[in-house]
């Protein structure tokens, strides 16, 4: 049902019935939802620790980070998969589309299981460079998000030279958007963010981002979601307005980045995203 209700219309007929395809579950990949359910049962335990231990880093439980990473990623494998579901079965079954989900797994895998580790320890697992071995963990770990977050440009780039031109154009267009900029702007502000520990102290609720400094956090959050934020408006406007679907999702890109932009740059003057 989850499938059914964000598939892409497949035709100007369709955009003007505003009735999406029905895609078959079977075309998204097994791994990359294997992955998704692991996830999705591990934050189970994570979340049981966020209720008992009452243990801080920084002024947060320490099992908050792990079900955010937990969560982040779940989100990310399955935006892999369902955008996947565009490629052809053989190319699907190739070695370059093989190798893009394992690198998924197996980055995104490694930086979650570090993260709990050192949550489960009551240490940091960021900017913990106490001694040599947390130090090159850490650079491992950065090295690992970066790579991480390649396999999604590697993907539009399957989808541009293979994907369903069925598809309406402004969706098609909006994944490829999507994907190109969850790389440059999530890993652009995440290779700041590395170097720029976010100020401690009081935070937003849910988020975290701090509510007295400068926090780099907020810009790659936008980064990060260009991939599922471009395609939602690109469907809504294939169905409502068909005729203008591409000129606003290229509109929603710009609006987007200058977004981006602005809350990078206000970080980096040290002023908090909202000032409670």
């Amino acid at each position: 049902m989850i499938t059914a209700a964000l598939t892409p219309l497949t035709s100007r007929a369709t955009q003007r019935a505003h009735k999406p395809a029905q895609p078959a579950g079977r075309d998204l990949d097994r791994r990359l939802l294997g992955l998704v359910l692991l996830l999705l049962v591990a934050i189970i335990p994570a979340a049981i620790g966020l209720g008992v231990d009452e243990r801080m880093l920084r002024d947060v439980n320490v099992w908050v980070k792990p079900i955010k990473f937990m969560a982040s990623l779940a989100l990310l494998a399955l935006t892999t998969a369902w955008f996947a579901a565009q490629l052809p079965a053989a190319v699907r079954r190739g070695r370059s589309f093989t190798a893009l989900v394992w690198t998924l797994i197996a980055t995104g895998g490694f930086e979650v299981a570090y993260i709990t580790l050192q949550a489960a320890l009551g240490q940091a697992s960021h900017y913990n460079v106490a001694d040599s071995l947390h130090m090159a963990l850490y650079g491992l770990m950065g090295a690992a998000a970066l790579v991480l977050t390649a396999t999604q440009p590697w993907l539009a780039v399957l989808i541009w030279r293979h994907g369903d031109r069925s598809l309406a154009p402004a969706f098609r267009l909006s994944v490829l958007l999507g994907l190109a900029l969850t790389f440059v702007l999530g890993a652009g502000s995440g290779l700041l963010l590395g170097g720029l520990q976010p100020v401690g102290g009081p935070g937003l609720p849910i988020v975290g981002w701090s509510r007295i400094g400068g926090d780099l956090r907020v810009a790659h959050f936008i980064g990060m979601h260009a991939e599922q934020v471009l395609p939602a408006v690109a469907l809504v406007l294939a169905a409502w307005r068909p005729r203008a679907a591409i000129a606003g999702t290229w509109l929603a890109a710009a609006g987007l980045s200058a977004l981006w932009v602005l809350v990078l740059v206000q970080a980096l003057a040290g002023r908090p995203l909202i000032d409670l």
